[in-house]
């Protein structure tokens, strides 16, 4: 075959070639991932916010003028740590007061009762005179006497040591009342808490009952809101993982620790509450985010990205071509979503603008 001729055949075919290459060059590119296979999660989705245990206001129980307060408002303190003191002298002298007068009852104790020594005389005269009755030296209606006059005695010294008992018991009962008074001019801190205001301060006359500061608990609580469509089956030790807003796209994991049996009579949403494992400098109040509480889990399964999904179909990639595969689905969680039927590992699929695409397209494929 001459050259001309060859020239001839080969031409158009190398403009075929370069039209099918500009054409394919034109082919849309189209984001996909391989469907692989992993750990599915049945999760729900809910909503996360954190809050301190409890906000406590610190009252006075007793009236009195303040001599020092709180430490400034941020300031973190102990349980036991002191807050706020009351002037207390007047308190204390009625302490010393009862204090005295509990010692010098106990002295007239120790030396016993006046009707005590008069029943120990009686006693030995009835001794006495019964000696001198049995010898026939002693009348005997006077020994009666003595006798009635003993048991008299001895009634007299069992009443009066009842009111000695109950006067000893009143004054202790007043003497640790006064006690208890004392030590209320003194109020601390009820459990570890960060100090949010102070209400009372050097000076200030105060009245029982008067707020003194506020204090924020130290201990928070971490609750997870979910819609009544997704409450069925969540239980206290099921899995969860939270991420917070202010920390990026972290996540920490987290054990459903109580599930309250009601919900919000407004939203009609369930709150659960969590332990999430995380250091409690990061939990502060006013934290939101994101949780999801895991109900189930199915080893080695096939798993897409969730939003590679259309439905129940999935936009594969053979060959450059867009297929419109219907799949069976199974466990979802926020993320990804597993495929029970229709899909095979390794088999490329289409995550982002699927709505750009249809079945029989021509694309280029582009992992991320």
């Amino acid at each position: 075959m001459k050259f001309s001729a060859v020239l001839k055949l080969l031409v158009p075919l190398a403009l075929v070639g370069v039209a099918a290459f500009a054409l394919l060059g034109r082919s849309p590119e189209a984001a996909v991932t391989a469907v692989r296979r992993g750990t599915a999660v049945n999760a729900v989705p809910a909503t996360v916010s954190v809050r301190a245990d409890h906000t406590t206001e610190l009252r006075s129980e007793i009236a009195g003028r303040v001599l020092a307060t709180a430490p400034d408002v941020g300031t973190r303190v102990r349980a036991g740590d002191t807050l706020v003191r009351l002037d207390d002298a007047d308190l204390r002298i009625e302490l010393d007061r009862l204090e005295s007068q509990l010692r010098s009852e106990d002295s007239r104790r120790a030396a016993g009762l006046p009707e005590e020594h008069a029943l120990a005389t009686a006693r030995d005269d009835l001794a006495r005179a019964t000696r001198q009755a049995e010898a026939g030296t002693f009348p005997k209606a006077d020994l009666e006497n003595l006798s009635g006059k003993v048991k008299q005695l001895e009634t007299a010294v069992s009443l009066a040591k009842i009111e000695r008992d109950a006067a000893r018991s009143d004054l202790e009962s007043r003497l640790k009342a006064q006690r208890r008074l004392v030590a209320k001019a003194t109020v601390t801190a009820p459990a570890d808490a960060q100090v949010v205001a102070v209400l009372a301060h050097p000076g200030d006359l105060v009245a029982a009952g008067a707020p003194l500061a506020e204090l924020l608990a130290e201990t928070r609580v971490v609750e997870a809101s979910l819609g009544e469509e997704n409450f069925a089956g969540v239980a206290a030790g099921q899995k969860a993982t939270v991420r917070f807003t202010g920390y990026g796209m972290e996540k920490y994991e987290a054990t459903v620790a109580a599930v309250l049996p009601t919900a919000d009579p407004a939203t009609r949403r369930y709150t659960v509450r969590l332990d999430v494992k995380i250091t409690a400098d990061k939990l502060m109040p006013g934290l939101s985010g994101e949780a999801e509480v895991i109900l189930g889990e199915h080893a080695g399964a096939l798993l897409v990205p969730r939003r590679a999904l259309l439905g129940d179909t999935l936009l594969v990639v053979k060959d450059g071509v867009v297929e419109l595969r219907r799949v069976k689905r199974g466990f979802a969680s926020l993320t990804e979503a597993e495929i029970a039927d229709g899909a095979t590992e390794g088999e490329l699929i289409i995550t982002d603008g699927l709505d750009k695409f249809h079945a029989g397209d021509r694309v280029r494929a582009a992992k991320p």
